[in-house]
């Protein structure tokens, strides 16, 4: 074989290799990223979220809680949010709400995130588990640059994520 075809063949190989490669890896990021998130578990609530009775549409920071990310934004069946408890004790999620820009509204069951915690919330219908909840719309929620955003119970704004 001739050094020219050899060239040519290792070039080949290197395309389809770095093609497969990142197919799997967009594949995989699309369907399986948020799947080992540490332990959530439902119990009592402890934390109110904020003491004033006034909602407030400014960005509170004084409860360590954030949406991490936003998973398959725009394939119905992959869609997901991560919401991430970052503090101390635990806090109560009970009616607390994740909207989108059009006025889509999850609100969240009596749960409960100790430090560390997540809780996965998925578009499709399914049933609830301590660290899986389904919205049950039927179709996608979250679209390229659109910004999530998740309101405490007594509606004042704790995160906002713009969706990649």
């Amino acid at each position: 074989m001739d050094r020219r075809k050899l060239i040519q063949y290792l070039l080949l190989n290197i395309f389809v290799s770095a093609s497969v490669t990142g197919t799997i890896l967009f594949w995989y990021d699309r369907n399986y990223r948020a799947a080992n998130l540490p332990s959530v578990q439902q119990a009592a609530p402890v934390i109110s979220s904020d003491s004033s009775n006034t909602p407030s549409t400014e960005l509170q920071t004084d409860i360590p809680v954030k949406i991490s990310s936003v998973v398959g934004a725009g394939t119905f069946t992959s869609e997901i949010v991560v919401v991430k408890f970052e503090g101390e004790g635990q806090l109560d999620l009970t009616s607390w709400q994740l909207k989108d820009e059009t006025g889509n509204t999850f609100t969240f069951p009596k749960l409960t995130l100790y430090p560390n915690g997540a809780v996965q919330i998925h578009t499709t219908t399914g049933t609830d588990t301590v660290i899986d909840l389904y919205w049950g719309i039927g179709d996608a929620v979250w679209s390229s640059g659109e910004n999530a955003r998740l309101f405490d119970s007594q509606g004042n704004l704790r995160a906002v994520y713009r969706v990649p």
